[in-house]
């Protein structure tokens, strides 16, 4: 046995995040670890990694017992995780990160040549192009995950677990994350693999483990039970629709793209969303996506082309005018630039329009907790309260949260860059309710989303994005997961054909 958890528990001041889980892992075996955003499974692999110390219960390594002092003494023992939430040096370069604490030494210097060379071959492993000598601050959020997944393997761990590693990746990458995680699966390595897309779980697992509430409620092979089974332990209840469809019609143009280009990317994108259309966008790491939506909404600057919001050249507006206009912005980084997280939800929900719940310039407190509670209900958000700080929810709510800003809003036109990154099968759920509603109400919608399975089941209609540039829209009937990334990888699209080759296309 590799591995051995029994009875874990921790406490959170009042709050009892886990209450008495216990796992086993063998060598060589990889498990999915499964449930809701707030059911305790990141806290767990918190205590399994040395980042928090169990209140009570026990851990076996190979037979020893095993108490982390930190996540570095844990990593010494040969357990790594990675996390979820991106934990990198921004100021340093990918090298120093990939390499952070364990950094190789002579005559009691840092060897920068052995360094590079170790750094190069983990990010190999990962099929990734990234410079180890530039800074990780200028890395896109998808390149810093490839980082995060580089430094744990660099150190050849006995058991790696992985939270959410993919939500930030395209195809390509998570084919390659997959092939190196079977890689080291058969060299011995155990798994402990955190997915909210459950078809990754079927995937890379043989067993899987469901917690509920800071409980174990659920456990089995992976091949042998039903997905639907595996969702209700999951939710605690039956979850019937994974892709609610709200019935909603299609009007006139209200967003017209024309040639829009920034300083690198994107270099020329058109396309036309209507009234009432979901509008998704589909591309790999680097097509210009994430940037389109910022150079729309004024975060980056426009070289070139025209935005029209409903026949109004918005061109270069400020964020501030867009928001003034009707135009809003979901950032794919909720922790960076979509919430306050040290400010309470009220706060965060109402941010950007105050004067339903204010007079003479002054916020009204009794108005703001109701406009609030009100909010939260509606978007289902579990907390507290309407005052708790938004840092402290679990990651689905805080995407609730940013995503009913928008709402409350009352923006005509939401963009939504990676809506539903690292969160629940239930929360998702949620958020396409809402976003089918808002089309339902005339709203248009923008999602920018590297799942393709999210992409075919909510949206409307598909663009795919190739080095900067729009090459197909089509209505999602007449796409497949093939024919969008054959076009994605800038490969002409045959039916006759058989399937592409990521890897050598």
């Amino acid at each position: 046995m590799r591995l051995r958890l029994s009875g874990i528990q921790k406490a959170f001041g009042a709050t009892l995040a886990l209450k008495g889980v216990s796992l086993e892992l063998d060598a060589g075996e990889a498990l999915a670890v499964i449930g809701e955003n707030g059911a305790g499974k990141s806290t767990l692999m918190k205590v399994l990694s040395g980042a928090h110390a169990p209140d009570a219960g026990k851990m076996e390594l190979e037979g020893q017992a095993y108490e982390p002092s930190s996540p570095l003494d844990a990593r010494r023992r040969g357990v790594a995780m990675i996390y979820q939430e991106l934990n990198l040096a921004p100021h340093l370069t990918v090298e120093e990160n990939i390499l952070l604490g364990v950094e190789p030494s002579r005559w009691g210097w840092v060897d920068g040549g052995r360094r590079r060379e170790w750094a190069r071959r983990a990010l190999a492993d990962l099929h990734s192009g990234i410079d180890p000598g530039a800074p990780v601050s200028a890395l896109t959020i998808a390149q810093q995950q490839l980082v995060e997944i580089a430094r744990a393997l660099v150190h050849e761990p006995k058991v790696l677990i992985l939270d959410e590693p993919t939500s930030s990746l395209t195809g390509v990458d998570v084919e390659h994350l997959f092939t190196v995680l079977e890689r080291l699966r058969q060299r011995g390595v155990s798994l402990i693999y955190i997915s909210h897309f459950l078809e990754e779980c079927q995937r890379v697992c043989q067993r899987f483990v469901v917690l509920r509430d800071g409980e174990t409620v659920g456990s089995g092979l992976l091949a042998e039970t039903p997905m639907r089974e595996v969702i209700r332990l999951m939710a605690g209840r039956d979850v019937n629709e994974l892709y609610p469809r709200t019935p909603h019609a299609l009007g006139a143009p209200m967003l017209e793209v024309k040639a829009l280009s920034g300083r690198v990317k994107p270099r020329s994108m058109t396309f036309t969303v209507r009234e009432g259309e979901i509008f998704g966008v589909f591309g790999l790491i680097g097509a210009g996506r994430t940037e389109t939506l910022r150079a729309m909404f004024g975060l980056d600057p426009v070289a070139g082309g025209t935005v029209e919001l409903a026949g109004i050249d918005v061109t270069g507006w400020s964020p501030r005018r867009q928001l003034a206009c009707g135009m809003a912005l979901l950032s794919e980084d909720r922790k960076q630039e979509g919430l306050l997280l040290n400010r309470s939800i009220a706060e965060n929900l109402l941010l950007t329009r105050h004067r339903p719940v204010s007079r003479a310039g002054f916020i009204r407190p009794k108005a703001e907790r109701y406009m609030a509670l009100d909010w939260m209900e509606r978007l289902e958000v579990r907390a507290q309260d309407q005052r708790q700080p938004v840092g402290e929810l679990s990651g689905g709510n805080q995407q609730k949260v940013a995503f009913g800003r928008l709402l409350y809003h009352q923006a005509r036109l939401l963009l939504l860059d990676e809506p539903t990154r690292g969160i629940d099968v239930g929360s998702k759920a949620s958020i396409y309710r809402r976003i089918g509603r808002a089309a339902e109400q005339g709203k248009t919608v923008v999602i920018v989303s590297s799942y393709i399975p999210e992409l075919i089941g909510v949206c409307d209609t598909i663009a795919v994005c190739c080095r900067g540039e729009v090459v197909a829209v089509r209505p999602v009937g007449e796409w497949t997961e093939h024919d969008l990334i054959a076009a994605a990888i800038g490969q002409a699209n045959d039916p006759g054909q058989p399937p592409l080759n990521p890897d050598t296309a």
